[in-house]
């Protein structure tokens, strides 16, 4: 998702060599290219889905181990943090080792963590989960983004958008399912989960590799951040938007469920995922109406949604009424999808091809630091300070008065858009593969 320096990458297709017997014979053992993508997609599906299973879950431990809000929460930031240093760090090691050595570490990684997370006895497992999931995801995502680009570009670039919204809306959602309806609850999901990581890391085994190695693995580990003079006055226009979004979906995450028990009164694991799938379900529909519109109004409409949905969802939770409530979540996914993409949309072309890795960089910086650390920040808050209702009105009041700022902002740059660069090279191309939610960042 997230790329580091690389004006200098050259992302290139394995190209159809002369083969010999054994060769050909190695070739009947790999999986078709249509099953390959397919595949790939259902990796990046997998594994947000992986990330979103433990919401529903949360209510458990914390009643069979006594922590408090503020745990929860610090338990989701240390994930997104862990997600932030892999993509900023190995984001792109792919182009230089190739996709197949980065997905099947991931994989096993991963399923390392479901194995911890079907054993955990306390907060500590749960920490150390989420730290190795957050960096194997981060790993993950960007190899497998760019190894479903060099398959095929147009429908690559339309899963990158999708699929990973609809793991973390699809995670929460059958989570809550197994956790209700089937035994085992801490376990059975996880066990699943593990399953579906070994068919998966058996599938890329029989992958061919779809990009040719090339040397400057060590310094692709260093992030590039920077910002050009053309980009900067559109980048604080759309930083208020990112941290808008990432911190209602940081919110939702963490303590979604417990939103849902005071609105509802019901703590059923269900409805605790269920609010977490209609903003994740409603956001990647978002992008997948709106891929082809371009990105200012898609940013308008991001930023009124926002208000909109959050003012709506506080009417819910005022009224407690769980039928505004999922209202409001429907809408503020909406502004999700569309704010996300609106923003980073309207940024990344405006920068020359060689600077897109820097300013992409530092995107997702302020992204996933504003999906953790104010889901911390409201942690604390519940606990130490005014409660669950008040740090909730406070949290969506901030995310109102953020996506106002960002409205006002684009009203006032109105027509003054600076033309966008010329589109990416295939030397550049690694950069698109890292804009997940964003299909035509990389025009």
């Amino acid at each position: 998702m997230v790329s580091t320096q690389h004006h200098d990458i050259q992302v290139r297709r394995a190209e159809p060599q002369g083969v010999t017997a054994p060769a050909q014979r190695g070739r009947r053992l790999r999986i078709p290219t249509t099953a390959a993508f397919y595949l790939l997609v259902s990796i990046v599906v997998s594994f947000l889905a992986g990330s979103s299973a433990p919401t529903p879950l949360y209510g458990i431990y914390q009643s069979e181990w006594g922590f408090s809000p503020m745990t929860i929460t610090v338990v989701f930031g240390i994930y997104a943090v862990a997600v932030l240093l892999a993509l900023l760090m190995v984001g792109t090691l792919s182009d230089h080792v190739g996709r197949r050595p980065v997905l099947l570490v991931a994989l096993v990684l991963q399923a390392v963590v479901m194995v911890i997370f079907a054993t955990a006895g306390g907060v500590p497992a749960l920490l150390v989960a989420r730290v190795v999931q957050g960096l194997s995801t981060g790993a993950a995502v960007g190899a497998v983004g760019a190894a479903m680009l060099d398959l095929d570009r147009a429908k690559g670039t339309i899963a990158n958008a999708v699929a990973p919204v609809t793991g973390t809306a699809t995670g929460a959602l059958l989570s809550g399912l197994l956790v209700q309806f089937l035994p085992a609850p801490t376990h059975l999901v996880y066990l699943v989960l593990l399953a579906i990581f070994i068919v998966q890391a058996l599938g890329v085994m029989l992958m061919s590799e779809t990009s040719t190695s090339i040397p400057g693995a060590l310094a692709s580990l260093r992030p590039h951040f920077g910002v050009p003079p053309l980009v900067r006055r559109p980048v604080l226009v759309a930083i208020p938007a990112l941290v808008a979004v990432w911190a209602l979906g940081g919110f939702y995450a963490s303590l979604g469920p417990d939103l849902v028990r005071h609105v509802v009164g019901s703590s059923s694991p269900v409805l605790g995922g269920a609010a977490l799938f209609v903003l994740a379900g409603f956001s990647a529909l978002t992008v997948l109406v709106l891929r082809t519109t371009p990105p200012r109004p898609v940013m308008f409409l991001g930023t009124v949604a926002l208000i909109a949905g959050v003012g709506i969802t506080l009417m819910g939770v005022a009224l407690t009424s769980g039928v505004l409530f999922f209202i409001g979540s429907a809408v503020g996914g909406v502004g999700f999808g569309a704010g996300f993409q609106g923003a980073i949309r309207t940024v990344l072309p405006l920068a020359a091809p060689h600077e897109r890795s820097g300013v992409l960089s530092t995107i997702w910086v302020v992204s996933y630091l504003a999906l953790g650390l104010p889901a911390i920040v409201a942690g604390f808050l519940v606990v130490h300070g005014g409660g669950f209702l008040p740090t909730t009105w406070e949290y969506g009041i901030a995310v109102i008065g953020l996506s106002a700022v960002a409205l006002a902002g684009l009203i006032w740059r109105g027509g003054r858009q600076p033309e966008a660069r010329p589109p990416l090279s295939a030397a550049n191309r690694s950069v698109c593969s890292v804009s997940s939610a964003v299909p035509d960042a990389c025009p």
